[in-house]
C-alpha cells in the first residue's frame, strides 16, 4: 500500500516514528535488559512503524501523565493510554485494543469487604498520580479521600508506608504486590474497566487519526494483540471488541 506524503509526515515528521511508552502499566510495557523497553505497546509501535516504512524510537516514562504530556506536546508521535475525556483534549484516540481491570486492595484486617464500601467517610484511597484510575476516581469518589503517589507501580508501597485504607490500581500490579507482601487481599470484582488505546496529537489531522483507528482494528482482528498478550504471559487483560471505523 502506497502511503501519502502527508500521512507519513503526520506520523513521523522527523523521519522516525517516536513512541511514548508508559512503564507504569506492567500489563503493556516493561523494562528489559536492552536499551529498549518491551511489551505489547512496544510490539504495536514496531508494527505500525513497519507498515509506515519508517524506523521507530522509544522514550519511556515512569508515569502515565508524563507519557500523555509527551504526545500532547508533540514530543512524541504516538502513545498508549487509557481513554479519558481529560486526555482527549489534545490527543486523538483510537478505540481500545485491550481492556484492563481497575481494582482495590486492602489489608486482611480491613472492614472494607466490597467495592461499595470504599467510598465512605474516613477512607483514603492511594492512587498513582495522573493514572487512568486517578482520573476516574477523582470524578466518581464523593466521600473518601484520594491520596496520590508519584509512580503507579509504587502505589502499594506508599499505601503500606503511610497506613492508607485502600490502594487502587491495575489488577495485575496489585496481584503481584499482594503475592510478595503477606496480609493483603484484593476486593472481588472491579471498580472500572480501563480501555487501553493508541493515541496521537490531535494537531496531526484527521487522515492520520483515521489511519491509526484502522490500524488498531486490524491488529485486533488479525490476532496480533491476542498473540502479544499470550507471548508476554499477560493474564486478566482481554482484547477489546471490534469497533466500526
Amino acid at each position: 500500500m502506497t502511503l501519502s506524503s502527508s500521512l507519513l509526515n503526520a506520523f513521523a515528521p522527523t523521519g522516525t516514528l517516536r513512541a511514548s511508552i508508559n512503564l507504569g502499566n506492567p500489563v503493556l510495557a516493561r523494562r528489559t535488559d536492552s536499551a529498549e523497553p518491551g511489551g505489547v505497546s512496544v510490539d504495536l509501535a514496531r508494527e505500525l512503524a513497519s507498515r509506515l516504512g519508517v524506523p521507530v524510537s522509544f522514550t519511556s516514562f515512569e508515569r502515565a501523565a508524563e507519557s500523555v504530556a509527551a504526545v500532547t506536546n508533540e514530543d512524541a508521535d504516538i502513545g498508549f493510554f487509557a481513554i479519558d475525556p481529560l486526555r482527549g483534549a489534545g490527543i486523538a484516540f483510537s478505540a481500545a485494543y485491550v481492556l484492563i481491570e481497575g481494582c482495590y486492595l486492602v489489608r486482611d484486617a480491613s472492614p472494607v469487604t466490597r467495592n461499595e464500601d470504599v467510598d465512605r467517610e474516613g477512607n483514603r484511597i492511594m492512587v498513582g498520580t495522573g493514572s487512568a484510575y486517578d482520573l476516574f476516581l477523582t470524578r466518581e469518589i464523593k466521600k473518601a479521600q484520594i491520596v496520590r503517589t508519584a509512580l503507579s507501580e509504587k502505589v502499594v508501597d506508599a499505601f503500606l508506608r503511610e497506613n492508607i485504607e485502600v490502594a487502587a490500581g491495575v489488577r495485575q500490579q496489585l496481584e503481584a504486590d499482594a503475592a510478595r507482601t503477606s496480609g493483603l487481599r484484593l476486593l472481588d470484582g472491579r471498580f472500572m474497566v480501563i480501555q487501553q488505546a493508541m493515541g496521537m496529537p490531535k494537531a496531526r489531522g484527521d487522515e492520520a487519526a483515521q489511519y491509526l483507528r484502522e490500524f488498531v482494528e486490524d491488529v485486533k482482528r488479525s490476532g496480533f494483540v491476542a498473540d502479544a498478550l499470550a507471548r508476554y504471559g499477560i493474564e486478566g487483560a482481554s482484547v477489546a471488541p471490534a469497533t466500526p471505523v
